[in-house]
């Protein structure tokens, strides 16, 4: 399953079904990465990591520090669409990458990115 990605006006397909999300926070300015993987029943979490922690961005019980990175599996159901604001406020959008290419969203101040399963028309 491919995912898709509205952002500015446009939609950009990625043709692959699993996806890394990361970003830095606008505060504590330490990497965030999410790991999903895109189905027909929706956006799956499958693994969440940050390099640090502060500012409402504490690792959840049962984290893992590994290679300098705090590392969980989100214990959240599927979801139909991520729904990222851009506000333009903060230093950088969000990249995201799938099969070794990456695209930055949302770094200027627009509507919403969504990223979602690709639906058939």
């Amino acid at each position: 399953m491919s995912v898709c990605i509205a952002a500015a006006g446009k939609t950009l397909m990625l043709a692959a079904s699993l996806f890394t999300l990361s970003w830095e926070h606008s505060v504590e300015k330490i990497a965030w990465q999410e790991d999903w993987l895109a189905t027909p029943a929706g956006l799956h979490a499958l693994q969440a990591r940050v390099k640090g922690s502060g500012a409402g961005m504490d690792p959840p019980e049962g984290s893992v520090l590994h290679d300098g990175w705090w590392r969980w599996k989100p214990s959240i159901p599927p979801l139909p669409r991520l729904v990222l604001a851009a506000s333009g406020a903060t230093a950088s959008g969000w990249t995201v990458c799938a099969e070794g290419r990456c695209v930055e969203v949302g770094a200027d101040a627009a509507e919403p990115v969504v990223i979602e399963p690709c639906r058939k028309p």
